[in-house]
């Protein structure tokens, strides 16, 4: 099932308030919940060989009382959501900015993209899912750092 499809679905699921969607293409299928209690929470189910892993979450510490944390610089820039057109994740997984390690990267910060370029690829089950752009225009910042864990909705691209 192609990643446009899956898009369409949980849009649908989201929309009509369903709780549950269940879809089946030949021997492909593919299961949708949605937690009533937390709507922006969605849950995938897909037939794989492997016992499907638990989300790792990281340890939130707090910072002493007058205590400033270092900022670090990165090649990811973060920038709020009005400067321009988000480009959200549509499923959990991995980001990378290219197709391989030490591959140039899809996209760079004043790229110009079309609709349809590929600008970065979600790694989800061991499957390569090519994130496109919806939208032309420029790329004003990459949101997320290769390798990193996204979840569903994740803003990865800004575009203007």
């Amino acid at each position: 099932m192609d990643l446009r499809k899956l898009k369409t679905l949980i849009e649908l699921v989201q929309e009509s308030g369903i709780a549950e969607l269940e879809v089946t293409e030949g021997e492909e299928r593919v299961r949708i919940t949605r937690t009533v209690n937390a709507p922006q929470t969605m849950h995938y189910a897909m037939p794989s060989p492997m016992p499907y892993p638990a989300p790792m979450t990281a340890p939130v510490a707090a910072a002493p009382a007058g205590s400033a944390a270092p900022v670090e610089a990165t090649a990811v820039q973060a920038a709020p959501e009005n400067q321009g057109h988000p480009v959200k994740s549509p499923m959990v997984g991995t980001f990378y900015r290219s197709a391989t390690p030490g591959a140039k990267p899809f996209i760079e910060i004043g790229s110009k993209v079309s609709v349809g370029d590929t600008l970065c690829i979600i790694e989800a089950m061991k499957l390569m899912n090519e994130i496109e752009a919806d939208r032309a225009g420029t790329v004003k910042a990459v949101l997320a750092e290769n390798g990193q864990a996204v979840e569903y909705g994740q803003p990865l691209v800004l575009i203007e």
